[in-house]
């Protein structure tokens, strides 16, 4: 590696569906590609750390951070720079644990750290930990892109394969051109509008999709207004404020969900009508 060869990949354990929206609200350019059945690589395109703004182990611990706050899936996040490299494992609201190796492959983490590393991962406390084990003790032999390419062998296990050309210690440059070539989706932020509609997508396409949007969202919708109607006026009869409250709320999201399924169904195109056929004698040729 030299002065001019920073860069980062983070490594999302999830479908590119669910990373998708979340990687929107970075506002950053990103590049996103399936990197295996359970896996989602994004490629930064690195401006923050290009424009020397910030370094970039702070840049993608944030990233990872942001990621994978309010999600059910982990991100790793493999950084490298002239001096060192890492890994940094986010999840939920969980603090970031991280590991990080000098430029010739030296340890200068905490053990503990790549225990609690495994253990979030959800790794093999036998199988992965011990070959996790050579990664955190010195070797001559292994540089620091070295010990990241390590680490990306043992998560290939648990069903990462990462793109053809896509290999952490390259520049972030060189990244990106391979990434396009492998036709990547790029992501970049859009506007608000735009991160909503992709967020609302990528739900309607999961499985709460059909109790959102169609017959079974229209039918639980409405099955809600016709409970939660009886039961308000019921309820304001016996003055019962608890009941009149569980009505309310029935009503107003079966009210809601008939807005949204209308709102997010397109029109039906209107029937085309043929055109009227003459009739009485001029119809039949007659004068």
């Amino acid at each position: 590696m030299n002065a001019t060869s920073p860069g980062a990949l983070l490594l999302c354990r999830a479908d590119a569906a669910a990373v998708r929206p979340p990687a929107l609200l970075l506002r950053e350019r990103l590049l996103l590609t399936p990197a295996g059945p359970d896996w989602t690589l994004l490629v930064p395109e690195g401006a923050p750390w290009r424009d020397g703004a910030e370094p970039v182990d702070r840049v993608v611990a944030g990233w990872a951070g942001a990621l994978a706050i309010g999600v059910s899936w982990p991100v790793v996040a493999l950084w490298w720079d002239a001096d060192r490299a890492g890994c940094v494992l986010a999840t939920g609201f969980r603090r970031p644990v991280g590991y990080t190796w000098l430029a010739d492959g030296t340890p200068v983490g905490e053990d503990e750290a790549m225990y609690t590393f495994a253990a979030r991962l959800g790794l093999d406390p036998v199988l992965d930990a011990r070959d996790l084990e050579p990664l955190i003790r010195p070797d001559r032999d292994a540089d620091a892109p070295a010990r990241l390419v390590g680490l990306t062998a043992v998560l290939a296990r648990h069903g990462l394969t990462l793109p053809p050309g896509i290999a952490p210690g390259e520049p972030a440059t060189r990244l990106w051109a391979t990434a396009e070539v492998e036709g990547a989706e790029p992501i970049a932020w859009q506007g608000w509008l735009d991160a909503v509609r992709t967020e609302l997508d990528a739900v309607e396409e999961g499985p709460l999709g059909p109790w959102l949007l169609g017959p079974r969202a229209r039918a639980l919708a409405t099955a809600q207004l016709a409970a939660g109607v009886p039961l308000l006026v019921w309820a304001l009869g016996r003055r019962s404020p608890g009941w009149a409250t569980a009505a309310a709320l029935l009503i107003t999201r079966g009210a809601l969900g008939l807005a949204y399924d209308r709102l997010r169904t397109p029109a039906a195109a209107a029937p085309v009508t043929a055109p009227a056929t003459m009739s009485g004698p001029a119809g039949r040729g007659g004068r």
